[in-house]
């Protein structure tokens, strides 16, 4: 039995609150991904944190993921092929911690997300389908 992997992927998108990094993501992110590691290096980030417009437009991404990395909207640039593991070198050039970064893309407070978590996460109970909203 053949499966169109096309539409296998496709059914990720139908997990609430799940961003799966798939290979359709990864070619839509590259450059914004690219502009992320790039803060690995100390130049980099002083001329980040000088202008942030500004090195921003020297690499070749779309206008919305700027302004998704200006906006700190993690989320957004996770649906516009962000990794969030490349993504942590903004938010650590910002100077936050990873738990700090995540917790602002729960709409939690630092503190109740980590206890969250602390506790065993969310919970597989409730909304598991977006389409069929079960």
């Amino acid at each position: 039995m053949s499966v169109d992997i096309h539409e296998y992927l496709a059914e990720f998108d139908d997990i609430p609150g799940t961003r799966v990094y798939t290979g359709r993501r990864a070619r839509q992110g590259y450059w914004m991904n690219q502009f992320a590691m790039s803060l690995m290096k100390a130049d980099n980030r002083e001329r980040w944190k000088a202008d942030e417009r500004a090195y921003l437009n020297e690499w070749p991404m779309t206008e919305e993921q700027r302004q998704a990395i200006l906006d700190r909207d993690y989320n957004r640039c996770l649906d516009l092929g962000g990794n969030i593991y490349f993504l942590a070198k903004v938010f650590s050039t910002d100077g936050m911690s990873f738990l700090q970064a995540v917790g602002t893309m729960t709409g939690m407070s630092t503190e109740d997300y980590q206890a969250m978590m602390i506790a065993g996460g969310r919970s597989p109970e409730g909304q598991r389908s977006i389409r069929e909203k079960r």
